[in-house]
């Protein structure tokens, strides 16, 4: 069975009251009630390290068990409702999706703990170094222990990427396991393996906890 991945992060506008925000992952939430959505949660992002500028303050994640159903979402009415209702509170977005080697399946437990990280490469990097970085992520995924679920895979939307072309998310059960697996390596586990580094960019790792 074929799996997407979907990660959406959102830059509320500063100033924004927090009863706004809060009908706004309200709206989100009342998503769920769409046949193709699998799994959704969204909520504050725990933090952000990124050698962008960007400073996103909302995370959402969902899957769906082909590219069609996530066509079908995204094109649906309720879900464009959404977006119109939220768009006057949003200052920027960010997307990205990706088919993983080996698909989920459990629902993401309430208290565990995402590890996200988008990777932007240089512009030399065709589909031979992406193959490469993904066989050095999937290495490195083998060897957290402590993850429940693990997942990579190369972006297939481009529009709202930011040029943004790899994914990975690592699930923990809960935020001490995470924070011990990200206490081994003083940057990021991508930055410094020599396979991905000579290819990057930009990074940025994400930090949520399933509420």
């Amino acid at each position: 069975m074929c799996m997407v991945e979907h990660v959406v992060l959102f830059k509320v506008k500063d100033g924004v009251a927090p009863s706004e925000t809060d009908t706004m992952l309200k709206r989100i939430r009342s998503l769920a009630s769409l046949e193709h959505l699998l799994q959704p949660t969204v909520g504050p992002l725990l933090r952000i390290r990124t050698t962008t500028s960007f400073d996103f303050t909302l995370f959402y994640h969902a899957r769906f068990k082909s590219k069609h159903d996530l066509h079908a979402y995204a094109t649906h009415p309720t879900h464009l409702a959404v977006i119109e209702a939220n768009s006057p509170l949003v200052e920027n977005t960010m997307a990205l999706d990706w088919v993983p080697e080996v698909p989920g399946g459990a629902v993401l437990p309430a208290g565990s703990a995402l590890r996200v990280t988008f990777l932007k490469l240089k512009q030399d990097g065709g589909d031979g170094v992406k193959e490469e970085i993904l066989g050095a992520i999937r290495e490195i995924q083998r060897e957290l222990k402590e993850a429940i679920e693990v997942s990579c895979g190369e972006n297939f939307s481009a529009g709202r990427a930011n040029g943004f072309s790899i994914a990975s998310l690592e699930v923990f059960p809960g935020l001490s396991e995470l924070e011990e697996a990200d206490s081994n390596e003083e940057i990021g586990l991508y930055e410094k393996n020599d396979k991905i580094a000579k290819h990057l960019e930009r990074v940025m790792v994400l930090y949520y906890v399933v509420p």
